[in-house]
């Protein structure tokens, strides 16, 4: 008895070593394959806004300053089904993300996806899932580091991280509205923390006017 006893956790504790390295080589992959939807997409919306600015300048459209009109809608680019604002760029931590218009389980699964706000009302959240080509190495970034938001209309936004704290996810309220006078960001990026318990919030706020890219403003010459 004490034999078959032994062989039978022997075989549980072989499935579940093939259970663990089939979660790991899983949760791999999808890291993989959503990095490269990331990439793929941002390619072709740096091609969009490309073609968009052209198109302005053309028209005599091109606007090099925008109104900060917080009640103002972000422009929105449609590739692939999927709706996207503009994309972030994280120098420090080597990150380049498009931005989705809407968050959702399905759409984390290709890029970040704006939860709430705008970067006209200086609110806007942004949440990703804790890839390591997405949101995962948010959670290192020092006060001071340096962020980038350029929307579809080739208008680039400059952050600099003001401080990173941990919520817990019922803390809905706390992570989208600036409830007391020391909330001062403009900016928020989350992620959930490893295990899932928390969430990691990199709060951002304005360092300037936003300005047209350099590419683009190359194009209106």
């Amino acid at each position: 008895m004490r034999q078959k006893i032994g062989k039978v956790c022997m075989i549980l504790g072989a499935l579940l070593i093939l259970a663990s390295a089939a979660l790991l080589a899983y949760n791999k992959w999808d890291a993989s394959r959503a990095d490269k939807a990331a990439q793929q997409a941002l390619g072709e919306l740096e091609q969009t806004l490309t073609q968009t600015i052209e198109d302005k300048t053309k028209d005599d459209t091109l606007v090099l300053q925008p109104e900060l009109d917080q009640e103002q809608a972000m422009t929105e680019v449609e590739l692939d089904g999927w709706n996207y604002i503009g994309y972030l760029s994280i120098p420090s931590v080597g990150l380049q993300l498009p931005v989705m218009s809407e968050w959702s389980y399905a759409g984390l699964k290709v890029a970040p996806g704006r939860y709430s706000g705008s970067t006209y009302a200086d609110n806007m959240v942004v949440c990703a899932h804790n890839y390591a080509k997405h949101f995962s190495p948010i959670k290192w970034l020092a006060e001071g580091a340096e962020v980038y938001f350029t929307d579809m209309d080739g208008m680039v936004w400059s952050y600099e991280v003001s401080y990173v704290e941990n919520l817990q996810p019922t803390q809905i309220e706390k992570m989208t509205t600036k409830t007391e006078d020391s909330d001062a960001w403009d900016l928020t990026l989350f992620t959930c923390t490893t295990g899932g318990s928390a969430r990691c919030a990199v709060r951002c706020v304005r360092t300037g006017y936003p300005t047209l890219t350099t590419e683009t403003a190359a194009a209106a010459e």
